[in-house]
């Protein structure tokens, strides 16, 4: 028997007969570089005489990259499903290690030839402009010199998933993951919460020196990528391989000035409203999870087939196709949704490039959390349902910054419908934790993007003002929490945040995005069938627009300045206050 097959793998064959391969054989096989070498090489030595054997060799192209792109996606995802699945391990360090470092520098010489076509630039802009634009970047950020160290990056933050999710407790004589022991952290028991808390940072602290040292590692290669170029430091070499030509690092700053003068102030707000109706002299880590009234948890469900129910229903009601998406997905199995050991941590929406299917992770213990993760992964998950018949690939993506509209507005929009989950008290309750969860992530954004920053502009530095230079933009954005006796975790606290060892400078995507999900939800406090055709709208144009106009395709302002972003954490407040007061009256009536 086949260790560790997921049912999807069946119901899902390749290649899909609703995109059948014309250029790839049936049984080729992608999981090699012997594989898929032929493919390439015919595509190199192609005749393209005309403007008609163009298109047809891009779509050839297309094909092909699809193809091997599920490939790896199909390999990533058994990696993170099943991180002690030994065999599952090697297969994706394979993939990494021998088919992405051979293909690269074919792949350049095809994005030369395409963009070298005299017949290129007479290509429908709508449909091939952002892509030749990105074949032009991709061109210059190439190097053969480039191509070990990509390598070595892609096995390095495999090791930082594997070690994170190895990390277990002893919790009353039985072994758990840290997801796990999460609701823990909600408990109304104070020495509970505490317990849990301590349990968690003290199981993180063991590896603290191990993923210092691993960050150690990939800032240099990152660094020495960069420098193999000749650009200035990573920084640049980011924003050009993330396609931000509608922003730059002055922007970024100006955000978090922003968010310092118009968020953090009511960030804080919440939490002494916390520590006041907590009856505490001074809020301790521990202290943010549970309800400042005393109330037990909220406890949505108890099995994830439950929250799969729920979720349905929230999109039943919400809009038959958006309902008729998320069916496809639950019928052919495209989701792993429950914690357990030997899972790895977080939560994200896999594209299957080929299927042109999404496929859904994440780590559900219970918890409220768990209702708006699988909201924001279903809206990542709907992005690729109405961009499915676009036969380019790169034009079923958009940029980050947009890709989270899709998926941030899908909670603000399903906490609308949380009675399938709760009682009307119990509702206001979770609408009144996302409210927070508002007032928290902006800052933390901020947070993490302008450490980024400060690290690849700081190529000399070492571990000591790495932490020290932390603990002060913590200070800034943070909590006005009591770190006393824990300031060694505090100052380790940004290990937390996977995206810093896997995903550099993909953060700052969370807080734009943040501000388009907000707008798409006070439109919808007005009319919300005009705000989800909005929504629809900008969603069904993929990549084939840059970011500015993918906002405005959606009926949204792209503006990261403290003029925009205040009247938005306002009404957010206004909201917050209002849940607020139901909340206390409640509380005091028992």
């Amino acid at each position: 028997m086949v260790k560790n097959v997921p049912a999807w793998i069946d119901k899902v064959p390749r290649p899909s007969p609703e995109f059948p391969r014309t250029f790839i054989a049936v049984d080729a096989d992608l999981s090699t570089w012997e594989g898929i070498k032929p493919y390439l090489d015919e595509l190199n030595r192609r005749f393209l005489p005309d403007r008609a054997s163009l298109v047809k060799w891009i779509q050839d192209f297309a094909e092909l990259g699809d193809a091997v792109h599920e490939e790896g996606s199909r390999l990533y995802i058994g990696m993170t499903c099943f991180t002690q699945d030994e065999e599952k391990q090697k297969a994706y360090l394979n993939f990494v290690e021998t088919v992405e470092p051979a293909m690269a520098p074919v792949i350049d010489e095809l994005n030369k030839k395409a963009i070298a076509h005299p017949d290129a630039r007479t290509l429908p802009k709508e449909e091939y402009g952002m892509w030749l634009l990105a074949l032009r970047v991709s061109v210059e950020l190439f190097t053969d010199s480039n191509i070990p160290l990509h390598t070595e990056i892609s096995k390095l933050a495999q090791s930082y998933q594997k070690i994170c999710g190895d990390m277990t407790v002893e919790w009353d004589g039985e072994t758990k993951t840290l997801s796990q022991l999460s609701p823990f952290l909600q408990a109304s028991d104070r020495g509970i919460r505490e317990k849990a808390w301590m349990k968690l940072a003290e199981r993180r602290s063991k590896d603290r020196q191990k993923l210092d040292d691993l960050f150690d590692e990939l800032f240099v290669l990152r660094n020495q990528v960069a420098r193999n170029l000749g650009l200035k430091d990573f920084v640049e070499y980011s924003f050009k391989a993330n396609h931000r030509t509608d922003y730059t690092s002055k922007d970024c700053f100006e955000f978090h000035d922003s968010v310092e003068k118009a968020v953090v102030p009511q960030f804080r707000r919440a939490l002494d409203y916390r520590k006041e109706k907590l009856g505490l002299s001074a809020l301790r880590p521990w202290d943010l999870g549970c309800d400042p009234l005393g109330r037990p948890p909220l406890k949505p469900f108890k099995e994830a087939a439950r929250l799969v129910d729920g979720v349905g229903k929230i999109f039943s009601r919400m809009d038959p196709e958006l309902h008729g998406f998320y069916k496809t997905m639950t019928d052919k199995g495209l989701m792993d949704l429950e914690n357990r050991i030997g899972k790895a941590p977080g939560g994200y929406q896999c594209s299957l490039a080929e299927v042109r299917l999404p496929f859904i992770f994440m780590n559900a213990v219970g918890m409220n959390e768990d209702v708006f993760t699988l909201l924001h992964e279903s809206g990542h998950a709907f992005h690729l349902f109405y961009t499915r018949g676009m036969s380019l690939g790169f034009n079923r993506g958009a940029p980050m910054e947009f890709s989270e509209v899709a998926s941030m507005a899908m909670e603000r929009l399903g906490s609308r419908y949380l009675d399938e989950f709760y009682t009307d008290e119990e509702r206001k309750r979770a609408i009144q934790t996302e409210d927070e969860e508002v007032f928290r992530l902006l800052p933390w954004v901020a947070t993490v993007d302008a450490f980024q920053h400060w690290l690849y502009t700081h190529p000399g530095h070492t571990q000591a003002e790495r932490k020290a230079v932390w603990l002060g933009l913590d200070q800034r954005f943070g909590s006005n929490l009591d770190w006393s006796g824990l300031e060694e975790f505090r100052a380790s606290s940004w290990h937390r945040q996977l995206h810093i060892f896997e995903v550099p400078f993909y953060y700052i995507e969370y807080g734009i995005a943040q501000l388009g999900a907000l707008q798409v939800w006070l439109k919808s406090l007005k009319d919300e069938k005009s705000a989800l055709a909005d929504y629809k709208r900008g969603l069904s144009l993929g990549g084939t627009r840059g970011l500015r106009e993918l906002f405005e395709g959606g009926g949204l302002k792209f503006d990261m300045r403290e003029a925009a972003i205040r009247p938005l954490v306002e009404k957010v407040k206004e909201e917050w206050e209002a849940a607020v007061g139901k909340g206390s009256k409640d509380g005091a009536h028992g």
